[in-house]
């Protein structure tokens, strides 16, 4: 009586699996493991559905499985269901109801890839890298990653409490978050001084090539452009055209990125249009362990190519495509299909992108004394020679911004050096005249 399902549920197996694959190459070449295996798992289904302690309906065990088949596949491969879906749609397009999370799966637990700017998860200073435990009483461990991302997702306005374990940290702690509407503002830009940008990309969005461009015409327009700081820091990627669409804004054409997979279509090279928006300016892109996906696409690419110097700290080294792939109308299967490349052939699958200038983020106090005495203090001192003889005064908002963020401090500053080091380097106008004269 135990097994008197067990021919149907091996007969519908076996046609999902033999219609993926020529029907002489699944029987010449699989028959006897997939066979093996498939009695195994209808074995163990049987087991589950006569003798677990509370009655699964066939539809839901079968549910179970492929989650289950997929979780074991790698951390971004997940079984979509018509919620599931809707909420990857609505991610991409910049708007949903949650925490403000990018999350993945390591080891049975769920992490905090990066928190997104101004989300309920970002305002409590939670970090990337940092592992969820609990969400609610509910141990996170033996959850599958869509299980957890629907936990943390609700009506704005209710609340949730997570307990963090963090390294470097000797005990977990709780926070209690508010879910909220999350507007993910895709692009910002500002001076940080004259004459040197800052564009900050959040995620890469349908539109965030647009954006950028946009963002780079309102800043070249005010002023002219020494040098600019593209932040990629905690961005946990997105739309993969879009990161093609922001590195060709500053390079003359060449490749971004290349795929491969073993599917026919998987196979792509992404080329960036022959127009850099900038003229060459000079260029550092920052990023840290929460940059993943899309950020590395943009950041290898420029890095490749010499087109930016990469400051910070090694990225998440998320160098996976997925593909949705519709199995009904109501679920579908995100599925990883391919690895991409830089343009040089790198991988950064598990590896990240290594910065050229590495620098930790850091609570940096700038030394200063007003009790110190220059040569302008001194009763009696020469006026300068050149008729300036007031004392200069110190210059704060740099000193404010080191305070507040030492990596954009030190991005701006390589900036400054390489636009002093051009200047220096082009010929004055008495040297153009010497040389046409000889």
């Amino acid at each position: 009586m135990a097994f008197k399902n067990t021919p149907r549920l091996l007969a519908s197996a076996c046609c999902a699996l033999f219609l993926t694959l020529p029907a002489h190459a699944a029987v010449e070449e699989n028959a006897a493991l997939p066979l093996d295996d498939l009695r195994t798992f209808a074995d163990v289904y049987n087991q589950i559905r006569v003798g677990y302690v509370e009655d699964i309906d066939d539809s839901t065990l079968l549910e179970y499985a492929i989650q289950g088949m997929l979780m074991g596949l790698d951390p971004h491969s997940v079984y979509l269901t018509k919620d599931a879906f809707q909420d990857l749609q609505d991610a991409t397009s910049g708007e949903f109801t949650g925490l403000g999370l990018e999350v993945g799966m390591e080891d049975g637990y769920v992490k905090i890839i990066s928190p997104i700017d101004g989300s309920p998860a970002s305002e409590a200073g939670l970090q990337s890298g940092d592992v969820i435990l609990k969400l609610g009483n509910a141990p996170v461990k033996g959850m599958s990653l869509q299980e957890a991302i629907e936990l943390m997702r609700g009506p704005a306005g209710t609340s949730i409490e997570l307990s963090i374990g963090r390294p470097g940290e000797s005990q977990p702690f709780e926070v209690t978050l508010t879910r909220d509407v999350i507007k993910v503002a895709s692009v910002r830009q500002r001076w940080l001084e004259p004459g040197y940008g800052y564009i900050r990309i959040a995620q890469f969005q349908s539109a965030t090539g647009d954006d950028v461009a946009e963002a780079l015409d309102k800043l070249m327009n005010e002023q002219d452009l020494k040098g600019l700081v593209l932040d990629l820091r905690n961005n946990p990627g997105g739309v993969l055209r879009s990161s093609v669409d922001v590195a060709g804004l500053f390079m003359d054409g060449g490749t971004v990125v290349y795929t491969e997979g073993r599917l026919p279509n998987s196979d792509h090279h992404f080329d960036a249009k022959a127009t850099d928006t900038t003229a060459g300016a000079p260029l550092v892109v920052l990023i840290n362990a929460g940059s993943a996906s899309a950020s590395e696409i943009v950041a290898g690419a420029l890095q490749d190519h010499s087109r930016a110097v990469i400051m910070g700290t090694r990225s998440f080294g998320k160098g996976s495509v997925q593909t949705v792939l519709p199995i009904s109308e109501s679920r579908a299967v995100k599925l990883t299909t391919a690895l991409y490349f830089t343009p040089n052939g790198r991988s950064i699958q598990a590896e990240g992108i290594e910065p050229d200038i590495e620098v930790e983020r850091a609570r940096v106090t700038a030394y200063e004394s007003s009790r110190r005495v220059s040569e302008a203090d001194l009763s009696g001192h020469l006026d300068n020679a050149n008729g300036n003889s007031k004392k200069k005064a110190a210059k704060k908002p740099a000193s404010e911004l080191l305070a507040r963020d030492n990596q954009l401090y030190e991005a701006l500053t390589l900036l400054k050096g390489i636009n002093i080091l051009g200047m220096r380097a082009q010929p004055s106008a008495t040297d153009t005249a010497e040389q046409g004269e000889s």
